[in-house]
């Protein structure tokens, strides 16, 4: 039986402003930041709650990855529009981490809202990904 996740993967346009983002903005810590022999970023962070748990913040248009200009110019068309990432952060209280957040120009797709799991806002980490920032009830 699986008992846990260790780590995920989040697909970023640009690492240093994921690092600005989950680091400044949200308050997550690094975990891992190195540069390998090829140039490659290991880029990870875990959420303050979470300590176990590393999320790689990972370019694929840099290094290796993706090799073919065709196979680049899709994956990068649809990380820039959002389509490739997302997830759930929650909050003890969505509306003033809404307000915290905006303060310091983070961008939503939506204001928070009543739902039947409690109140939601979504929010865009500006780098590829998409988040519902949830209260539960």
């Amino acid at each position: 039986m699986i008992t846990k996740m260790s780590h995920a993967t989040l697909y970023v346009t640009d690492q240093q402003k994921a690092y600005d983002f989950y680091v400044n903005i949200l308050g997550f810590s690094v975990h891992t930041d190195a540069t390998m022999d090829n140039g490659f970023r290991w880029l990870a962070v875990t959420p303050p709650d979470q300590p176990n748990l590393n999320i790689t913040l990972l370019n694929p248009l840099t290094g290796f990855m993706y090799p073919d200009p065709e196979v680049r110019n899709a994956f990068k068309l649809l990380l820039e529009k959002g389509s490739l990432g997302g997830g759930v952060l929650y909050t003890p209280d969505c509306r003033a981490t809404y307000e915290e957040l905006k303060a310091k120009g983070v961008v939503f797709r939506s204001e928070p809202k009543e739902q039947f799991y409690g109140i939601e806002a979504i929010i865009t980490d500006g780098v590829g990904n998409w988040f519902s920032m949830t209260q539960t009830k």
